[in-house]
């Protein structure tokens, strides 16, 4: 069997941490860097607050960006203290630390305060003077030798100047690259087909919800890490940030986002911007974990998102958070349970599990239902099979007249999975009532095993040539 070169991870690649105070232009860098805009960016201080990484390839070398909330000086239980020691732990297992400080500002006491705090960590640092536009940018750019953090770099993250130069840099100053493994030949099955031997990629997990479902906490408890800025304060999160998981069936890409409110609620441009990264998550998962505040029931605005996420053809698992806080734990189950299946009709059978993330009672629950859940919504059906129930269906309710005249319903096809699809082959079928067809999708899902995913059901109708405008 052939064996593939091997593909550093994310686990492997060297780490470059961007940090220095708040509003310097960490964010704005970090998406130059990595090539697309994944970080929010506003001309507001304090933006970032949780630490966000993403894959980049700078001069051929691959590396693992992180880009960090500002450094502030704060009370470790206060929101700034929590989000500095995150930034810290960015730093304490980098590989190289770019110290960004604001050149039109000139240097500050805090630039001063944390750039002897960089020294004392003994990381390699790369002095970076960003809004060094132009030359009068540049020359300010020099006040920052007296950082005693060698020759700074002026650059322009936002007008992309200098952006070449800082990149050499940074791959000069990586480790040594190990060499890669010798490629063997290609192996070929019986058939003569070439056998794939790489894994799949991960699975692709985003956790959503209102604001302080406890989302964040979650994560936090998966990972096993304080990873996410986490506190009694709603709305901590403002971006969407992706981590890898590792547990024992493979690798899975977690997306902790910021909670959504009602439409009519956004107001702020900043949270308009933390709505759609949420949303986009949401578009680019496969399995979507719905949190839910159990002590608060199930809400309007959830209903609403779990109908999005169904919208989208995203499989859902239902999270009720904070379980250890409810008193009548039967009574609340069944009260969501009741509120789900009435509202939800479109997703019967959604899968929902119960736990605290605060404590870690039950966690370890979720998974394996996220996996069963991936597993339903990849599911593929035989046509033998498909059409041998499709027969039974029409000789338990014979399809309904429609304008006098019986519909004559011949086969189904799966055209594709994620979600499960079918296609409906017959005479006039693009006429068949809505309710025939919840019929079938409801009979689908109970006797194929399909529960809560989303499934869907298209209509062919088969074209008269006799017909008035047939061919």
């Amino acid at each position: 069997m052939a064996k593939l070169p091997s593909v550093p991870t994310g686990d492997d690649l060297p780490i470059v941490a961007i940090a220095g105070r708040p509003n310097v232009g960490k964010s704005t860098l970090f998406n130059r860097l990595v090539g697309r805009r994944q970080a929010l960016v506003a001309d507001t201080p304090g933006v970032t607050r949780d630490r966000k990484e993403a894959e980049a390839t700078v001069r051929g070398r691959r590396v693992r960006l992180i880009d960090t909330a500002g450094l502030e000086e704060a009370a470790p239980d206060t929101l700034y203290g929590r989000m500095r020691a995150s930034s810290e732990s960015a730093v304490a297992q980098a590989d190289l630390v770019l110290f960004c400080i604001d050149a039109r500002a000139g240097i500050t006491p805090a630039d001063e305060h944390f750039a002897a705090w960089i020294r004392r960590q003994g990381r390699p640092v790369l002095l970076v003077a960003n809004k060094a536009e132009g030359r009068q940018g540049a020359a300010a750019a020099m006040e920052a030798f007296a950082l005693g953090l060698g020759t700074p770099l002026a650059i322009s993250a936002e007008h992309g100047e200098g952006l070449s130069e800082l990149m050499g840099e940074i791959a000069d100053r990586m480790p040594p690259e190990a060499p890669p493994e010798p490629v063997e030949p290609v192996a070929y099955g019986e058939d003569g087909e070439e056998l794939d031997e790489r894994p799949p990629g991960p699975l692709r997990l985003a956790i959503v919800g209102r604001p302080n479902a406890g989302k964040s906490t979650l994560l936090n408890r998966l990972l096993g890490e304080e990873r996410m800025i986490t506190g009694p304060e709603p709305g901590l999160t403002r971006d969407s940030v992706t981590v890898l998981l590792h547990d024992e069936q493979g690798p899975i890409q977690l997306v902790d986002t910021a909670g959504l409110r009602r439409r009519a609620r956004v107001e702020d441009g900043l949270e308009k911007m933390s709505t759609s990264a949420t949303i986009e998550a949401l578009k680019m998962a496969e399995v979507v974990v719905l949190a839910l505040d159990a002590t608060l029931g199930v809400h309007e605005q959830d209903l609403q998102i779990a109908r999005l996420i169904e919208r989208e053809g995203r499989c859902c698992v239902l999270a009720l958070n904070k379980w250890d806080a409810v008193e009548d734990r039967i009574a609340t189950r069944q009260a969501i349970s009741d509120r789900i299946e009435t509202s939800l009709a479109q997703m019967r059978g959604i899968p929902v599990v119960s736990f605290s993330a605060l404590t870690g009672a039950n966690v370890h629950k979720l998974l394996p239902v996220v996996r069963r859940a991936h597993e339903v919504w990849n599911k593929r059906i035989p046509t033998g099979a498909l059409n041998r129930w499709f027969e039974m269906m029409l000789e338990r309710h014979s399809p309904p007249l429609v304008s006098g005249r019986r519909l004559k319903l011949r086969y189904m096809t799966q055209a594709k999975a994620r979600p499960p699809t079918f296609i409906l082959f017959g005479t006039r079928a693009e006429l068949l009532p809505e309710d025939y067809q919840r019929y079938l999708v409801n009979g689908l899902r109970e006797a194929f095993d399909l529960p809560g995913t989303p499934i869907r059901l298209l209509l062919r109708g088969t074209r008269n040539p006799y017909a008035e405008g047939g061919a």
